[in-house]
């Protein structure tokens, strides 16, 4: 069973960065695939990314290409999520996920995962 932690929330002006980080323990974290959800009040849970087990295939939700990055250290059993030039709409709890993996076919969606962390709040102001 894996568990999941994630931490590096809080709030940032429009055009700050933050850098989200996801702790993994209770498996071997390089035989999963990861992934990072976000969750705004009042909607959905939408994809923002994900990395395959070895990191070296990502996936990146329209919205986010070009500002944020997913990386994976996995000799530290950790996910990263770098987001740059922050808007007000990225405001959302951020959610990891991880699955075990399989062939790395980007995993955009909710159901494709196992395990999930509790979220970090992200408030990006205006």
């Amino acid at each position: 069973q894996v568990q999941l932690v994630e931490s590096g929330g809080g709030s940032v002006q429009a055009g700050g960065s933050l850098i989200l980080s996801c702790a993994a323990s209770g498996g071997t974290f390089s035989n999963y695939h990861m992934g990072w959800f976000r969750q705004a009040p009042g909607k959905e849970r939408e994809f923002v990314s994900a990395i395959s087990a070895s990191g070296r295939s990502t996936n990146y939700a329209d919205s986010v290409n070009g500002r944020f990055t997913i990386s994976r250290d996995n000799a530290k059993n950790t996910l990263y999520l770098q987001m740059n030039s922050l808007k007000p709409e990225d405001t959302a709890k951020y959610f990891c996920a991880g699955r075990w993996g399989t062939n790395w076919y980007g995993f955009s969606r909710q159901s494709e995962y196992n395990y999930w962390g509790q979220g970090t709040q992200v408030t990006v102001s205006s």
